[in-house]
Order: structure tokens, then C-alpha cells, then sequence
């Protein structure tokens, strides 16, 4: 990779990977309900999970995307309703059970295979597989991108929990963490419906 596509994918990661999406408002909501610390796995689930799909993708699995379209169509149907069913757990819950209606964050295993349902990771690998890989060396190529994600993953996905954890205290009213809740059901809602229209 030049030098030159090498910097354009940094900017592209910072761009995707801060902006508000499904990842980083479950993380913002986690990390307002039980704590940073707490979050941690959840934190590293996201952070290496979805950087794993990139690569998988960018070695083989897009290629199956782009000769059976009706697979990915699939998908992207199926990730809508699961995160539309997450929004609606997370905007539902109490304090008790703020995050997905657990009672508890999410593990390491459950935010990496939520990579695997949701829209936005699947289209995300497969633009960055198509704009990036040369095919020269799919395994190096594919190591490249998904470290430079991991990287900048990791701090985006620590500043959104970070954040929700700085206004925890601000939460400590039922009335403001149920507005909070909805607030990021809402998004999360938002996100998924944005995604799939988008795609259409």
C-alpha cells in the first residue's frame, strides 16, 4: 500500500469509526450504566471484532457479497430487525437492566459476533476491501487495513465510553436515565433505519 492510500484510509477510519453508529452509541449507553471499567470487554469486543470482519471480508468473504447480492440484501434485512430490537431494549430499561435488558454489559464473544448482524460493518468492510485491496497479497493487504482499524478503533471506542461514563452522575434520576435510554434506543433505531435506506 502507498503511502498516499495508506493516509487516505487513516482519515477514512477516524471519519467512520468517531462518528455515531450503532457500535459507539451501545458503547456511550454501557459505559453511562455500569462504568467504564465495566465496559472494558465490550470496549475490546468492538475494537478487535470488527476489524477481524474486515479482514475475513477483505480476504474472501466480499467476493461472495458481490457475486449472490440477495445474500447480502439478506443480511442487511436481518441485522435491521435484530438492531431495531436492540434499540428498543436499550429505550425500554430501567436502571437495572439498562443495556440490551441484561442487567449486565456485554461480553467480549457477544459485541464480536454483533459485528457479524450489523448493516453498517458489512458495508463498511466491503467499500474499504474494494477501495483498498490491490490483490497482490490479499493476507498482508487485509493485515494492513484491519490494524490500522484496530488501532483508531481502540481510541474511538474508548472516547465513547469515556463519555458515557464522564455523564454517569448526570444519570443518577430515573427520570434522566430513562430520557437517556430512549435518547440511545432512539439512535441506535435511527441508525438501523438510516442504514437500510440507504442501502435500498
Amino acid at each position: 500500500m502507498s503511502a498516499d492510500s495508506l493516509l487516505a484510509l487513516v482519515a477514512f477510519a477516524f471519519a467512520t469509526l468517531w462518528t455515531p453508529g450503532p457500535n459507539n452509541i451501545l458503547l456511550a449507553n454501557s459505559g453511562a450504566t455500569y462504568g467504564f471499567r465495566r465496559t472494558i470487554p465490550h470496549l475490546i469486543g468492538v475494537s478487535w471484532g470488527f476489524p477481524f470482519m474486515m479482514f475475513c471480508v477483505a480476504v474472501g468473504l466480499g467476493e461472495a457479497f458481490r457475486a449472490e447480492p440477495a445474500l447480502r440484501e439478506g443480511l442487511r434485512y436481518v441485522g435491521t430487525g435484530v438492531m431495531l430490537w436492540i434499540a428498543w431494549k436499550v429505550a425500554s430499561a430501567g436502571r437495572a437492566k439498562a443495556e440490551g435488558g441484561r442487567g449486565r454489559p456485554w461480553r467480549f464473544h457477544e459485541a464480536v459476533a454483533f459485528q457479524w448482524i450489523n448493516p453498517k460493518a458489512w458495508s463498511m468492510s466491503v467499500g474499504v476491501a474494494s477501495a483498498y485491496m490491490a490483490g497482490a497479497r490479499p493476507v498482508l493487504e487485509a493485515a494492513s487495513i484491519s490494524s490500522v482499524f484496530v488501532l483508531i478503533g481502540m481510541g474511538s471506542a474508548a472516547g465513547w465510553c469515556a463519555f458515557g461514563a464522564a455523564i454517569r452522575r448526570w444519570l443518577s434520576t430515573d427520570a434522566r436515565l430513562r430520557a437517556f435510554n430512549v435518547a440511545m434506543g432512539g439512535l441506535v433505531a435511527a441508525s438501523a433505519i438510516y442504514i437500510l435506506i440507504d442501502g435500498a
